[in-house]
């Protein structure tokens, strides 16, 4: 089980749109360098390593030393504790049919739109 101090780390960390944005390149690529990571980014390299470190010490991401890069691994694990500390299956099933139900509302909102626009 997640520790108190623990979860405030994992929140501190996801509370940053930079960090969240970094955890979705490095799910979208595993073994992602450092160096391409910053590449997305329009800040200083420092500041990369820095919201790294945040992430590290959530134990989101999982880094690898390969030569002279770091190759970095997304760690869902400790996102996962906190779901399960306030989940339980049944409202887990009924919480994913909800996000279900929504995505497709939004869908068919934005092809509605798009008809509207195009009339």
């Amino acid at each position: 089980m997640t520790t108190t101090d623990e979860m405030d780390s994992i929140f501190h960390a996801l509370a940053h749109v930079t960090r969240r944005a970094m955890l979705d390149h490095i799910r979208a690529e595993p073994g992602l360098t450092v160096g391409k990571l910053a590449n997305f980014f329009d800040v200083s390299r420092i500041a990369v390593m820095n919201h790294l470190a945040v992430l590290e010490k959530a134990n989101l991401v999982l880094s690898e030393k390969d030569g002279r890069s770091r190759k970095l691994y997304l760690n869902a694990m400790p996102i996962q504790d906190i779901h399960d500390r306030w989940t339980d299956t049944y409202s887990a099933h009924w919480a994913d049919r909800v996000n279900i139900i929504k995505y497709a509302a939004e869908a068919a909102a934005k092809k509605l739109t798009r008809r509207d626009q195009d009339e």
